[in-house]
């Protein structure tokens, strides 16, 4: 792909995003997700590989189908109201029609159905695009009408999606799957949080992109998208594995990691509206990713490749790669839990 169509699609990317996080009118909040969508499939099918271009056919479809929701919505809800106002969502229609669109655009469980065979099929710099920006511009909008939606929905959204993220991810062998099952899981974080406070999912969703950017891009510095590639690379990195291995124990939630953070608070405001039953649920659903999360740190760092030979291994990282987002959001991803208190401080 030349550069000139590569920045005309990344500038797309960003115009699309920043249309919808600014709008007030919901015309162009759907035209802003459109231009994401559109954006992003040539990237998809870039490769010109069978699988990619049906993973991006797919994707066309799911979100072709959940814009055609939101318009749906929003048409009647102007119908009921008079008003294309975003934060003038009331019709009960609306809200949950709105919402199914959202949580698909997403890839919420129980609309989670074509995230992982996408995120499969697609290489690993547009994985990283799907799994994180592509993120912002719906959540924006979940957040603004976050007020007029139904708690219990986002409620029982929210657990089935922690639950299948933990569960799906078990007995994957792609990483490709597997991060895809850890977005499912985190977004049910997220939608836990969304009601009770909305700060909180904004919270953890800065947290959740800075971790998934760390595990990318540290995949895409090892060349590896299995399990059984892992194995090589503590023998030729040792710096990089240790700090991909703290990477997925902070995605899993360890403390004192980072991602340690958002499930804390989340838990406590959760106690606090006396839903402890559904934190229950949540924390015990967190050990399920947890598991595969360690199963990649034992893959990477207690697994010695079998080597058949006692030769030098040739040095097969690319060294053109720009290292400094890497080793930002690796460090971040680890070292945030001190500040905690300063984050609270910032919330309205």
């Amino acid at each position: 792909m030349s550069p000139l169509v590569l920045s005309t699609l990344l500038s797309s990317l960003a115009l699309g995003t920043m249309i919808t996080a600014s709008s007030h009118h919901w015309l162009l909040a759907w035209m802003g997700l459109e231009i994401n969508t559109l954006a992003i499939i040539p990237l998809m099918a870039k490769m010109h590989h069978p699988r990619a271009i049906e993973a991006a056919t797919k994707y066309f479809i799911t979100q072709a189908a959940a814009s055609a929701m939101i318009l749906f919505s929003s048409i009647t809800n102007a119908w009921a109201t008079g008003e294309w106002d975003i934060m003038n969502l009331t019709s009960h229609l609306s809200t949950t029609t709105m919402l199914m669109a959202i949580l698909m655009k997403l890839g919420v469980a129980p609309f989670h159905f074509w995230l992982p065979e996408v995120l499969q099929g697609i290489d690993l710099t547009t994985g990283l695009i799907l799994s994180t920006w592509q993120k912002l511009a719906p959540m924006v909008l979940l957040l603004q009408i976050s007020t007029s939606l139904n708690p219990q929905l986002l409620f029982t959204a929210g657990i089935i999606s922690t639950v299948v993220g933990g569960w799906g991810g078990l007995n994957q062998t792609q990483l490709r799957k597997i991060l895809a099952y850890s977005s499912v899981a985190h977004l049910g974080w997220m939608m836990a949080a969304l009601t009770i406070s909305p700060q909180l999912t904004a919270l953890n969703l800065i947290i959740y992109i800075i971790m998934t950017t760390a595990v990318f891009l540290t995949l895409k510095m090892l060349s590896s998208t299995k399990i059984s590639t892992l194995s090589s690379s503590w023998q030729k990195t040792p710096t990089l594995a240790t700090m991909f291995t703290l990477t997925l124990l902070s995605m899993g939630g360890l403390p004192p990691l980072t991602g340690f953070m958002p499930k804390w608070l989340i838990l406590q405001e959760m106690t606090k509206q006396n839903a402890t039953v559904l934190a229950t649920v949540m924390a015990l659903s967190a050990l399920l990713s947890l598991f595969f999360y360690i199963r990649l740190a034992y893959a990477l760092t207690l697994t010695t490749h079998p080597n058949t030979t006692h030769s030098t291994q040739l040095w097969r990282f690319s060294t053109v790669q720009p290292k400094l987002l890497l080793a930002t959001s690796a460090m971040t991803s680890v070292t945030l839990l001190p500040i905690t208190p300063f984050l609270l401080s910032l919330m309205p």
